[in-house]
């Protein structure tokens, strides 16, 4: 689950981590307000969506050059950078063509920056360790540093049984070419910001850009945490921080029938039991000249009423030109899956090609149930079977459609 900038920044404050003060606006006067309580003379008026890249980003239809980021030095700009900011919709390199609507804003004190650096925090899958980051190039995508200048990114691994300690702080800080009473400031700001990122049981924290202000104090600028979803149920008022307007709503249904889905680019749906299986058949799709609309996984212990509403997840993608079900029973029934699909392709009228491979438990029950529907599903023998059949059903169906 990932939140706002402004929300990210409250979490770090109650950790001790230092940040400029702000406040949330919904609308342009609520944003002058918040920029009379904090006072003057500059504050800056952020877009809130969840990507990166707002300064830099543009306002689909306007010409004025303007980013998501917007610093203004009177009360009467705040109100109208507010005004013309929300309801837009704010394009940037995370967000695609298609763009963010901006639904709120953060409003901040100016901030005197000396230097921006980076800062982030993540599990490391190759360590089973968290990993600490950090580079003297902030303000820039951590990706372009790493494929540029990768030997501008310092990294600190944490030992879980000893935790971080003040000399990994201090190693980043002279790192960094901090002095002076800036390296026990840094000291103290990654100290507190790896405690939030365990306590909360974050995934990633990112500090983009940490600045040294002019005064020699260390802050977030921005701030981004990503959570586990999994471990959500330990922390409500973090689970309360979920702004389902900035994801998506095929997602967000999933999550309500426990599914796992991520929607992708291409127009043949998958449907699989198993994250490891799932990903072999996006493979193997791709192998076959196809490209997968999705990702889902169903999981080992789903209902026929589970299943029936992956199917209409599936179907109701416009881009979808076929769809490949393919189950290895073990847990789960092959017949469940066969009854969830055959309940589904009658409540929706199937105008696209639906491929089927079922081995494992009860798959003879499976492929019976299948064959006697009425519908007109292929089956299978094997995965790649599976795949050719149905990149090649989808190619027919184009060249009749003329496409």
């Amino acid at each position: 689950m990932n939140i706002h900038e402004y929300q990210a920044k409250e979490l770090l404050r109650r950790h001790d981590v230092a940040v400029p003060h702000g406040c949330v606006a919904f609308t342009p006067e609520e944003a002058a307000q918040a920029a009379r309580n904090l006072g003057g003379p500059i504050w800056v008026v952020k877009s809130q969506i969840h990507a990166g890249g707002r300064g830099a980003g543009r306002f689909a239809g306007d010409t004025s050059g303007k980013g998501g980021v917007r610093v203004v030095k009177s009360i009467d700009d705040v109100r109208t950078n507010a005004a013309q900011m929300l309801g837009a919709t704010l394009v940037t390199k995370q967000t695609g063509p298609a763009g963010r609507e901006v639904r709120r804003l953060y409003i901040e004190e100016g901030c005197d920056i000396a230097r921006e650096l980076y800062l982030g925090m993540l599990i490391d899958r190759a360590t089973s360790r968290i990993t600490i980051m950090a580079s003297t190039e902030g303000g820039m995508e951590i990706e372009e540093v790493a494929a540029r200048t990768p030997e501008k990114i310092l990294k600190v691994a944490i030992d879980p049984a000893s935790g971080i300690q003040p000399f990994h702080a201090r190693r980043l800080a002279f790192g960094l070419g901090l002095t002076g009473k800036q390296i026990g400031a840094a000291t103290r700001f990654i100290l507190s910001a790896y405690r939030a990122f365990t306590e909360l049981d974050a995934s990633i924290v990112e500090i983009n850009p940490l600045v040294v202000t002019g005064s020699g104090d260390v802050m977030a600028l921005d701030a981004k945490f990503s959570f586990d979803d999994n471990a959500l149920f330990r922390h409500p008022d973090v689970e309360a921080m979920r702004d389902e307007s900035e994801e998506d709503p095929a997602e967000n249904e999933a999550a309500k029938h426990a599914l796992n889905y991520v929607r992708l680019d291409g127009n043949i749906g998958c449907m699989v039991n198993g994250a490891g299986l799932a990903m072999a058949t996006m493979d193997i799709i791709k192998l076959y000249g196809g490209e997968p609309a999705n990702f889902l996984d169903v999981g080992g212990g789903a209902t026929r009423e589970r299943v029936t509403a992956a199917f209409r997840l599936i179907l109701a993608d416009p881009k979808v030109e076929g769809i490949l079900v393919n189950i290895f029973g073990g847990i789960m029934r092959c017949d469940v899956i066969a009854e969830g699909v055959v309940a589904a392709a009658r409540e929706v009228d199937l105008t696209v090609p639906l491929v089927v491979r079922l081995e494992g438990t009860n798959v003879d029950l499976g492929k019976t149930i299948l064959r006697d529907s009425g519908l007109p599903i292929v089956s299978a023998s094997h995965l790649a079977d599976a795949a050719e059949k149905v990149v090649a059903a989808v190619r027919a169906n184009q060249k009749k459609g003329g496409k």
